[in-house]
C-alpha cells in the first residue's frame, strides 16, 4: 500500500480494526460492496467496505480481507500507533478535544453555501459537531454507564 513505509506512519500491518459485537450488529453499521447501484471502485474501498456513520472516518476500513470474532478487544492499528490520540470506540464526541485540534465544530461543504462562495463572503462554514456524529438516536444507548471522555 502507498505510503505504508513512511517514517511518519507508526501503523502495524495488516492494518486491524474493530467493533464491539453490538457496534457491528447495529442496523447502522454496513458491509459495503457499492455506492449508488455500482460496484464499489478500488479507491472506495473494494470489494468490501466497513460503513460505521457515527465513528470517525479511520472505523470505516476499506479492503476488508478477514472478519474475526475475539473475546478481548483487539489492538486496533491507530489506538496502538497513537493511543493519546485515538481511542478503540472511536465515536465522535465534540465534547472531548483531540490531543491537537478541538473537535466542537466541523467543516461541512455542500448545501446553501459553496466552498468557495463562503470562503470569498468570509463566512463561516463550520458548524456545532453533533454527538455521535448526528446519530445519538440510534446509538447512543450503546454506551450508557461509560465514561464517553475517556472512551471517546
Amino acid at each position: 500500500m502507498f505510503g505504508q513505509k513512511d517514517p511518519g506512519i507508526n501503523l502495524h500491518w495488516p492494518y486491524t480494526e474493530g467493533l464491539r459485537l453490538d457496534e457491528a450488529m447495529n442496523p447502522l453499521t454496513l458491509l459495503a460492496v457499492g455506492v449508488y447501484g455500482h460496484k464499489g471502485p478500488n479507491q472506495n474501498g473494494a470489494p468490501l467496505r466497513l460503513i460505521t456513520p457515527w465513528k470517525y472516518g479511520f472505523k470505516g476500513v476499506k479492503a476488508i480481507t478477514a472478519i474475526r470474532f475475539v473475546e478481548q478487544m483487539p489492538k486496533t492499528a491507530w489506538a496502538e500507533a497513537a493511543p493519546n490520540e485515538y481511542g478503540f470506540y472511536a465515536n465522535v464526541n465534540p465534547n472531548v478535544n483531540h490531543p491537537r485540534w478541538s473537535q466542537a465544530t466541523e467543516e461541512r461543504l455542500g448545501g446553501t453555501a459553496s466552498l468557495f462562495g463562503t470562503l470569498l463572503s468570509g463566512g463561516n462554514p463550520r458548524r456545532k459537531t453533533l454527538m455521535f456524529n448526528g446519530y445519538a438516536d440510534q446509538v447512543a444507548s450503546m454506551y450508557t454507564g461509560m465514561d464517553l471522555r475517556r472512551n471517546f
